[in-house]
């Protein structure tokens, strides 16, 4: 297992950080408790050392899962993080009382790394007005928390702010080959790096989007590495940016677990030839862009209440990736008046819009396939 010492926080990471958002199921919809066990066993026992859950994973189950499958090991011998549920808190006494029974339900007496969960604008002023900072950096005086951090999930300007509020242990981002500069990107990778504080990887293979693409596109990656999964030339790749100390993945299956060992069993950097090869595969999945929506919204609103620059981002997902099951989740997300199906052809949108895209015929096309 590959290790990263966090030289500011005394503590050495595995690279590879067990996500528990993603467990198997039963037929019922819960976490397949023996098979989970197994998994997490498994990890564990090859090296991994970091265990990231949260208050939501898993319809609320996650941390009581995790906690109590990590028991039979020494406490110190693992890292254990969890976050605070920004978005359910409406009083600062609600954030106390969910803080505090975190650690009954993970059964633990303190949590390693601790992150505020989520930063967006309205986490962020949920934030500032309740306190919280304040509040759980005395925990962390206390000796509850080791190591005080957030996770994001907005624009860098956004990021550029919180980062900049406190002197934090260290911070949580979204961050693949694919995702550079969306979110805080590599711009802020940059910033926390400059800045001394480790950055922890979420979403590294997009959430499995960067495992199924399509045929042609493997074939370039495994031409170059036969040896090597899809999915392990994205975790390298973010293995390659030296302050990225742990990358997490919600590892849902046996078979993910054996590959991510394997990818992380010894040093991860990849060569010029390597990067050449994620680039040219970068290249061919933005070229398969269904229609090239700037999301600038011109087109809204739609008299019909059609969500377009919804229906096509969620169409360009599919059209990149050929992930069936995300385009199916995101067209079961959307409100049902939202959706292409109810665009009238009134042509409103083609004339406003800036590009001169042939709104109509995309959204029929989106209808098409969805109600197929």
């Amino acid at each position: 297992m590959e290790y990263m010492n966090l030289e500011k926080l005394g503590a050495k990471v595995s690279r590879l950080g067990f996500g528990c958002m993603r467990f198997p199921l039963t037929a019922e919809g819960t976490i397949d408790e023996k098979r989970a066990e197994a998994m997490l066993d498994t990890a564990y026992k090859a090296g991994v050392n970091y265990f990231d859950t949260a208050y939501f994973y898993h319809n609320n189950t996650s941390e009581a899962f995790v906690g109590r499958m990590l028991k039979k090991y020494p406490r110190e011998s693992f890292y254990l993080a969890t976050k605070l549920p920004l978005s359910l808190i409406e009083s600062f006494e609600q954030a106390k009382e969910i803080f505090e029974g975190q650690f009954t339900t993970m059964q633990v007496d303190y949590f390693d790394f601790y992150l505020l969960h989520c930063i967006n604008e309205k986490n962020w002023k949920t934030t500032k007005d309740f306190g919280l900072i304040d509040y759980l950096v005395e925990q962390k005086k206390q000796g509850k928390i080791r190591y005080l951090g957030f996770s994001f999930h907005d624009k860098y300007e956004l990021f550029e702010e919180v980062l900049n509020h406190y002197d934090w242990d260290f911070c949580q981002i979204q961050l693949n080959y694919m995702d550079t500069d969306i979110q805080a990107g590599l711009k802020g990778y940059q910033l926390a790096t400059d800045k001394g504080i480790p950055v922890v990887v979420m979403e590294p293979v997009k959430g499995g989007s960067l495992a199924t693409l399509s045929e042609d596109i493997c074939k370039v990656f495994t031409d170059a590495h036969p040896d090597w999964s899809v999915a392990s030339w994205a975790m390298r790749w973010v293995a390659n940016l030296d302050n990225c100390k742990v990358i997490l993945s919600g590892m849902s299956d046996e078979e993910q677990v054996a590959d991510n060992l394997a990818t992380f069993a010894a040093t991860t950097h990849l060569s010029d030839a390597d990067m050449q090869t994620i680039a040219k595969v970068r290249k061919m999945i933005e070229e398969r862009t269904f229609v090239g929506c700037t999301d600038c919204k011109y087109c809204m609103p739609c008299p019909f209440g059609v969500n377009i620059p919804r229906n096509f981002a969620m169409m360009n997902n599919f059209a990149k990736y050929s992930n069936e099951r995300g385009l199916v989740s995101r067209w079961k997300e959307m409100d049902e008046d939202e959706r292409a199906d109810k665009c009238k052809s009134c042509g409103k949108c083609e004339k406003a819009c800036p590009q001169s895209l042939p709104i109509r015929e995309k959204l029929h096309e989106i209808a098409a396939r969805m109600n197929a």
